[in-house]
Order: C-alpha cells, then structure tokens, then sequence
C-alpha cells in the first residue's frame, strides 16, 4: 500500500506544480518568490525553457538592476537564474542604472552559435524621448549578455514597398504644423507617412516590440513606432544583430503598441493592444498571408470574462497586456501578458492563456483560470 502511494505522489507531482501557476494569482519560482521577468520571452534551448523579462522595482518604473532570467524543464517550475543583462554603474552608459529597458526578447542564432537580446531602451533622465532599440549577445542562455549598441531605426531609408509618388507625398508634409492631434485631415497626414518623414534623418522611434523567425530561418522586429503611432517590421541580418534594410509600416496611425506574433498555417497573426499607459484596453488583431503585408485588421480575439479576476471583461483584454506568444510543447500556443501594477510593478501578475481557433481559422482567446 505505502508503494502505490508514493507512486501516486509520483504521478500527481506534475499537476501540483501545474497548479502553482494561476491566472490572476502570484506566481512562485523555486525560492517561492514572485517571478519578476515581465514584458519578456520564453526561449527554448535544448530541453530548457528559458524566460527573459524586465526585473522591475517594487516603487518607480526606472531599471536598477536589468533584466532577469529563469529556467524550466516543463513551464511550470521555474528556478531563477539571475541577471541575464545587467543595468550598467558607469556614469553615462546608454544602460546605465535609472535607464528603462523594456520588452527583452532573445533568440538563438544558428550562424553564431549564440544568443541575442534585442530590447527597448530609453536614456536616464530622458522619459520615452530616446525611443531606441539595443543589442546584446551572450555564449550562453543564462548570459551574462554583453550590452553591443542602442540606434534607432533605418535612418535615411524608407520602407522598401513605398512607391516614388508615397515617397513624394510623404515629403510634403509638415509634422510641426500640426498642433491638434486625432482630426481627419491629421490622420490623412500620418497614414502618408508625416512622422516617417519627420524622423527619416536620425532614424525611426522604436518603443514596445518583439522579435519572431519565420520558418526560413530570416528574423524579424516589429516594434511601435512614430509616437507609438505606426508598427514596423524590419528584417534583421543573419547575425540577427542588424538590419538588412528592408521594412514595412502597419497601420499607420492606428496607435499599436505591445505587438506579439505568431504563425499557422501559412498565415501570420499579430495582436497588439492600444496606448492607454499601465492601464488595460482593448486589443487588436491583424492578419497576413506575408509578413510583409497588407495586414487585415479583426475585432479583438478575446472573448468572455476573466472570472475569478476581477471580471475584467475582454473589451479590456482581462485586464493584461501582451508581449509574446509561446509554442507549449504539446503544440498549443499561449498568448502571454502582464496584469500591471503600475504602484508596485514588481508585483504585476503575469497572464498565459491558450489560443484557440473558431471553425473559420481565426484565433479566439478566452479566459483560463490554468495556463495548462
């Protein structure tokens, strides 16, 4: 009898850590403390899972320390492996303590053999006006990664799809005339290209972003830019630590930030939320047969109410925001967000919900207590 209920215990050992990660709830590493890796990634390398994500403060929303990293073997225990990039003590580093460093994703590049981090970064004492994004590399997956550069994007280059006349028009425009935001004529203004055109000369803004590698191997950026105004895709080098040149807008003027990205069967989804600062709107959905474009934009994938949450109806996406998306080993995807604490962001919780598709093909999310 004693055997068969240690084997028991055996058997039941997965579903009690599985049920240590509830949505809406504090979730544990090894240690018992809180996971702080927020606006991440999760990257598998071999048989671990590795989870990126900003180790935010308790109090402020500036970055002390940098960006951590934890480790799994099944997505539910997680043992935390420290700092993967450090915020740097030296007096004037782009990354030096009380810079913002958001949206960390990493991948795996097969050319190097190592690891790259690309991530937003704005400047100590300078708000969200830097709008960069960095690099880094590391040998190993827990790092420590090397902090390479910050830039903004493509400067003096125009997005490859644009024809001469686009080019011509955009020219024509006058982003300092425009005084009064949101109107029409406003609007017609930015969807030429206004704040394209504005920032061509020192390169484009790059704020809340993320990084996916399509099934050719080529690696891609897609990130808020123009005032969080117009998403681009940039095609990154084989390195994956440049840009080859080549770049698209989307929707230009519809206010997307928090992009995530993923691909079935041949067509690719993005979901983004809209601009409203810590607080939870509504998110977006895109489609395309090229990542490349044109993007056909959807109602919102969420459906129903984050019961046992607060009942945070899906018009406010359960109260969370996105920043990827994670093949689960048993081939599900699981769109993953922050529930933010904007007093206590240390504390913000974290959110995985699995992506489900309706009989048309078209993803649908709805509220999970359990991510598994």
């Amino acid at each position: 009898m004693k055997r068969l209920n240690f084997l028991f215990l055996l058997l039941l050992l997965p579903m009690l850590a599985s049920a240590q990660l509830v949505n809406g709830q504090p979730w544990p590493d090894a240690d018992g403390q809180h996971i702080n890796a927020h606006g991440g990634c999760i990257l598998k390398h071999g048989d671990t899972y590795y989870w990126y994500g900003e180790q935010r403060p308790d109090r402020g929303s500036t970055m002390d320390v940098g960006i951590s990293v934890y480790s799994s073997k099944d997505l539910a225990n997680w043992h935390r492996e420290g700092v993967a990039l450090s915020a740097s003590s030296e007096a004037g580093s782009d990354i030096e303590r009380g810079c913002i460093m958001e949206r960390p994703k990493v991948l795996f590049c097969p050319k190097t053999q190592r690891f790259v981090m690309l991530f937003h970064l704005e400047l100590k004492g300078r708000g969200y006006e830097a709008a960069r994004v960095a690099f880094a590399e590391s040998d190993s997956p827990t790092g420590p990664f090397r902090f390479l550069r910050s830039q903004r994007l493509h400067a003096g280059r125009w997005p490859f799809n644009m024809t001469e006349e686009e080019v011509a028009a955009a020219k024509q425009t006058h982003p300092e005339e425009w005084k009064e935001w949101w109107t029409p004529a406003w609007r017609r203004e930015v969807e030429k290209g206004m704040y394209l055109w504005r920032d061509m000369e020192g390169g484009q803004m790059s704020r809340d972003m993320t990084v996916f590698v399509d099934d050719d191997g080529r690696a891609y950026h897609i990130t808020s830019s123009q005032e969080n105004l117009t998403l681009l895709v940039s095609e990154l080098t084989d390195d994956y630590l440049d840009y080859t040149g080549r770049y698209v807008m989307v929707a230009p003027g519809g206010q997307n930030e928090a992009p995530c990205i993923f691909k079935k069967d041949g067509v690719y989804w993005l979901i983004c939320s809209g601009c409203t600062g810590w607080a939870p709107n509504e998110a977006r959905m895109f489609r395309s047969i090229s990542i490349w474009g044109p993007w056909q934009q959807l109602p919102t994938p969420f459906v129903g109410t984050a019961t046992g949450y607060r009942d945070m109806p899906a018009s406010k996406t359960f109260g969370a925001q996105g920043t990827y998306i994670l093949h689960a080993p048993d081939g599900r995807l699981l769109f993953m967000a922050d529930i933010w604490n904007p007093r206590h962001l240390a504390q913000s919780l974290h959110l995985w919900l699995p992506i489900q598709f309706n009989e048309k093909g078209t993803p649908v999310i709805p509220w999970t207590d359990m991510p598994f």
